[in-house]
This record gives structure tokens, C-alpha cells and sequence, in this order.
């Protein structure tokens, strides 16, 4: 089972990538996985996030609350932005730019996790910062997707809120609660976690993709280029505010990447229950899904090599 999880790990950008390839070619493949299931395999995503949780993690926020600040700051600001800038520059449509939008309010996901640890960069600062932008997330995540699509989609904040909350507050709640009390039991499962996390990721790209095949035939040029953008931006700036405030390497990492990998597969729950009448919302999230895996894979090769001792630039 080790080697299984750690092969799964290795290769799990490649693994969604071809999840990806199959889904889009042959979608009758895939087509089985119903939509409606999206919301509870992230939600099985989160539980597991919640089970790795501990009280200690968030001891890092009250002895350095600047860098966690400066990560919530950085996620909810920069991303956000970049989102909407390159909606407005590519001039994609009211569906495109909801789903563009949504992936930019949503806050890191677990995969940025996996990849700060690859990448030897600093996990507690990037656990920390995930955990406190997605509990934040009910509300952050519906007012700023708000205030950037009120003039062009109609955005229901408390719906939002409550899918959220739904989704991700209650899993991670519940994870957390039988990790505290439940710790041997815990222990056992946190093995397969990776692996669980990985096949619920991969289902949700297969649904997605070979729902929407058509669609993104059609557009799947013009969103891959956006997404590709954003996800890039989104490493820079993470890169450029360690650099700025003097970090070391490790933290400029767990930066870099916080910010630039988000939860895309949050992104595209709310855009299939919050923006229904828009289909090819939830395309925006899906391919952000399969390429954040990629890149992340390739910035971690890289990263690797970069250590307190070295100079990037």
C-alpha cells in the first residue's frame, strides 16, 4: 500500500493529466461519473484535510502572524485580481469569466500542500495558510466573487456561503474533531489519505471533462491560455512577496506555491450550483485542475533544488 501511495504521488500529475486526455476524447468513458457526485468527493477531500489537521498547526499563527496575514492577504487579493484582469483582457464571456473569477476567489487547496512538501519548502507555514484561507473562505470567497461579477452575473451570496460551509467547514470540522479524540484511529487512516485525495481529484476532473467535452473543444484554447496565466501570476507573485519581505527560500516556496494553486475543485462545485444556468462555468475549474497538478509537479522539480545555501535570482 506504501508504494502504491508514493507512486500515486510521484506521478499524480501525470495520472490527472491522462484522467483528463481519456475524458475529453473518449468521454463515454467517464460520463458515468455524475456531476451531482463533484460536491461529495470534495467533500471527502476535505475530511482528510481535516484529519491532518492539529491544534499545533495554527501555534504558527500566534508566534508569526504577519506571514499567515500576508498569505491571506496575497490569496484573497492577487488571485482575485489576476482572475479578472485576464477575463477583461481575453474578453471571455459571462460563463468563462464566472469560472475564471470563482478559481481566483477560492482559497489554496490541498494539492498545494503535497507540492510545498516536493518542492522541500516550508509545510507547517503552507498547512497553516491553507487552513486559515479556507476556513475564511464562506465569506471571502462569496463577497469577492460578488463584488467582481455584480455587473455581469448574478451572484447569490448566501447560497454561496452555504455551499460552502456545507462543502468545506463541516468536513474539515468533523475531520479535525476525530483527530483530536480519535488519534490512534487517525493515525491509521492518514496513510491512505494521499491516495483517497488523488482518486476523488481524478473524478472530479473525469466528471467535468466529459460533460462539458464539447464545450471545451470549443474554448478549450482561449481558457487553457487563461489558466495557464493565472496560475503562473499566481506562483510570481507568491515568488516576488517571499523575495520582497526577505524570506528564506522554504517560506518563499510555501508562498509561491499558496498562492498560485487554488481549490479548483471548490471552484467548480460553486460554479455547478451556483451558476447552473451557465454551464461552461465549471470549465475554467476543471482544466485549472488537471494543469495546477502539472505545473505544480514541474515548479517542485525545480523548487527542489533551491535551498537556504543557493541564490534563484
Amino acid at each position: 500500500m506504501q508504494n502504491i501511495k508514493n507512486f500515486v504521488i510521484k506521478y499524480m500529475a501525470f495520472i490527472v493529466l491522462i484522467i483528463a486526455i481519456i475524458s475529453l476524447l473518449l468521454p463515454k468513458t467517464t460520463i458515468w461519473i455524475e456531476t451531482s457526485w463533484i460536491t461529495y468527493l470534495l467533500m471527502i477531500v476535505m475530511f482528510g484535510m481535516g484529519l491532518t489537521i492539529k491544534p499545533n498547526d495554527f501555534i504558527l499563527i500566534l508566534k508569526n502572524p504577519k506571514e499567515v496575514l500576508i498569505g491571506i492577504v496575497g490569496q484573497y487579493t492577487l488571485m482575485p485580481l489576476v482572475a479578472f484582469c485576464l477575463c477583461y483582457l481575453f474578453k471571455l464571456d459571462a460563463a468563462l469569466t464566472a469560472g475564471v473569477i470563482l478559481v481566483g476567489t477560492c482559497p489554496g487547496g490541498t494539492s498545494s500542500n503535497v507540492i510545498t512538501y516536493f518542492s522541500k519548502g516550508d509545510i507547517a507555514l503552507s498547512v497553516c495558510m491553507t487552513s486559515v484561507n479556507t476556513l475564511l473562505a464562506p465569506v471571502l470567497t462569496p463577497l469577492i466573487t460578488y463584488f467582481l461579477l455584480k455587473t455581469t452575473v448574478e451572484v447569490d451570496i448566501l447560497s454561496m456561503f452555504l455551499a460552502i460551509v456545507y462543502v468545506i467547514l463541516i468536513p474539515i470540522s468533523l475531520g479535525f474533531i476525530i483527530n483530536k479524540f480519535f488519534n490512534r484511529f487517525t493515525k491509521k487512516v492518514i496513510e491512505i489519505l494521499p491516495l483517497i485525495s488523488v482518486i476523488a481529484i481524478c473524478m472530479i476532473v473525469a466528471s467535468v471533462v466529459s460533460h462539458n467535452s464539447q464545450k471545451i473543444y470549443t474554448s478549450g484554447i482561449l481558457i487553457l491560455c487563461v489558466v495557464i496565466l493565472h496560475n503562473f501570476l499566481g506562483y510570481l507573485s507568491g515568488f516576488l512577496i517571499g523575495k520582497l519581505l526577505k524570506m528564506n527560500p522554504e517560506k518563499t516556496k510555501a508562498f509561491s506555491i499558496e498562492i498560485g494553486m487554488q481549490n479548483s475543485g471548490l471552484a467548480t462545485s460553486l460554479a455547478n450550483t451556483a451558476f447552473s444556468a451557465l454551464p461552461m462555468a465549471t470549465v475554467p475549474g476543471a482544466i485549472f485542475s488537471v494543469w495546477h497538478n502539472i505545473s505544480g509537479a514541474i515548479l517542485a522539480s525545480f523548487y527542489r533544488k533551491w535551498n537556504s545555501k543557493e541564490k534563484i535570482v
